[in-house]
């Protein structure tokens, strides 16, 4: 028993670096604001592989490191709460849903956390920013941000589920 917590707590600790390492490393800048990442990849195989609190933990963490190391401290209280409530969201669906397939799930679950991250940063940009109008600029981007998590995500998370890996955690 002890030993799967630790286990667990090693997968959270680095795969809250993989986080923080994808949505730093690849940053193409979005038309308006921000910029288009690899992160939201990683945080729902946080989310596929962890659970829902342990998975939570190490997407908003590694994410909110990310916006912190790379000069976006604004936004950082805005994405631990973000990412970590994708990981639970995606996390929760694909372990709750009845189909068998996993990669429906995944989908369902993925598409679910990317509406929660759209949104999320929607709102949070409406507020530091005093309009909406302002924050929905930031729309596209996020959404096309979200669409190439989810493909990556869900691809990943079906390879990955083949390896010892998978079992493991």
């Amino acid at each position: 028993m002890k030993d799967k917590k630790i286990r667990k707590l090693v997968f959270t600790a680095l795969l809250a670096a993989l986080t923080c390492v994808a949505t730093m490393v690849i940053q193409i800048p979005a038309p308006v604001s921000g910029y288009v990442n690899l992160g939201d990849c990683v945080v729902l195989l946080c989310a596929f592989f962890l659970g829902p609190w342990y998975g939570a933990a190490a997407a908003g963490i590694g994410s909110m490191l990310a916006d912190l190391l790379s000069g976006f401290a604004l936004y950082a209280p805005a994405t631990l709460i973000t990412k970590a409530l994708m990981a639970m969201v995606a996390a929760l669906l694909y372990r709750a849903l009845p189909m068998k397939h996993s990669v429906l799930r995944a989908t369902i679950g993925g598409v679910a956390a990317e509406v929660i991250m759209i949104a999320g940063y929607f709102l949070y940009g409406a507020v530091i920013m005093g309009s909406f109008a302002a924050s929905a600029l930031g729309v596209a981007g996020n959404a096309m941000q979200g669409v190439v998590g989810l493909v990556l995500g869900v691809l990943l998370a079906e390879v990955l589920k083949k390896t010892p890996l998978w079992t493991t955690i």
